[in-house]
């Protein structure tokens, strides 16, 4: 059982989250008058206005899913459906895939099918069980070459860990709820091509670019907050593993300076980018939660806490500079993601 210090956070998390993240998002972050939702939010609690991303919609609608699992009894259906609706009318292409971009009043901006969005797009869709509209979309994906009969990710001509990463998580939501074999193969495909192309044998790093025919591009990054996030997708998808505990492992030891998760290394896991995004600091938090490393979860909170520290509850701070300075800018929605997820897993572990 969690001792009693990771059973306090656990309450506090969820407390923040259902007290403040959730209740100010779906008051200030979603657009009565236009549909959808704000991209972001200013650290003095207003919505600013600005071109919208589908996978912000996507996100958001299955946050408020899971807020309900989680047992908030505020709106969470009214708050997925809002956002699901956005994605399915704004979003949506002819051909099942979904646009990258659009204006406030819905105008097209970018038409392009970015397999991130179709992955957000997919999970969207799980957390309300329209399982037609993502085989659809799951197919079209396939038809568009953006997804390979190995599992690989082509995005912009190379084969990129990021949207495969996002897509795994997707296809193994579907593969829980779902009566499609389709999402169990393509989960299977994911697993298996990772651990044997996008993990270095040299160092069990997961490394982020790939050419077409696997070949690690010289100057890809292996990313902290990715090797927790891929150590914990593994193990929820086969169960503890070792490449998968090595994933965290090298997240910890070699990612993480003055207590946060930094952005990159080089592939010899050498420092590369020392700046630290809130994302990778939930996915450290999960991952630890998962494996049940107690020690590791508190670190990863106290962290966590850094960016959560703001005038207005419910809001965050994304950018921790090497200096140790805050980039004063707006909360972006798109993180809530992120951190429900955190605290879903952590609370599922309180709970074993």
């Amino acid at each position: 059982m969690a001792p009693d210090s990771v059973l306090t956070l656990n309450d506090r998390l969820k407390r923040w989250l259902f007290d403040h993240a959730l209740p100010l998002w779906w008051e200030v972050g979603f657009d009565r008058a236009k549909g959808g939702c704000f991209e972001k939010i200013g650290q003095d609690g207003r919505a600013i206005e600005g071109p919208r991303r589908a996978r912000v919609a996507a996100r958001q609608a299955w946050v408020y899913a899971e807020a309900g699992k989680l047992g908030w009894t505020g709106p969470w259906r009214e708050a997925r459906d809002h956002a699901l609706e956005a994605l399915t009318t704004t979003f949506a292409r002819d051909d099942g895939l979904f646009r990258i971009l659009a204006a406030a009043d819905g105008t097209s901006l970018d038409e392009s099918a970015n397999p991130y969005e179709q992955a957000f797009a997919l999970l969207a869709l799980s957390s309300a069980g329209r399982e037609l509209e993502a085989i659809r979309t799951r197919e079209a994906m396939v038809a568009a070459g953006l997804l390979r009969p190995d599992g690989g990710v082509l995005d912009d001509g190379l084969l990129r860990a990021n949207p495969m990463m996002h897509l795994f998580e997707a296809v193994q939501a579907w593969a829980a709820v779902g009566s499609d074999a389709g999402w169990q193969r393509v989960a299977d495909a994911i697993a298996a091509t990772a651990q044997a192309r996008l993990i270095d044998p040299r160092t069990g790093a997961l490394i982020e670019l790939f050419d077409t025919d696997w070949r690690a591009l010289p100057d890809a990054d292996v990313e902290p907050g990715h090797q927790f996030e891929w150590g914990w997708l593994l193990m929820q998808h086969q169960g503890d593993n070792p490449a998968a505990r090595r994933l965290i492992e090298i997240g910890e030891a070699q990612g993480v300076e003055q207590g946060v998760a930094i952005f990159s290394l080089d592939q010899a896991l050498a420092p590369r980018d020392r700046s630290a995004r809130l994302w990778s600091q939930t996915e450290r938090l999960h991952a630890h939660a998962v494996t049940r490393n107690w020690v590791g979860v508190l670190d990863g909170a106290a962290g966590l806490h850094r960016y959560l520290d703001v005038p207005v509850q419910g809001l965050w701070r994304d950018r921790l500079l090497p200096g140790g300075t805050f980039v004063d800018e707006p909360a972006p929605g798109s993180s809530l993601y992120h951190i429900i997820s955190a605290v879903s897993a952590l609370d599922a572990a309180c709970r074993i």
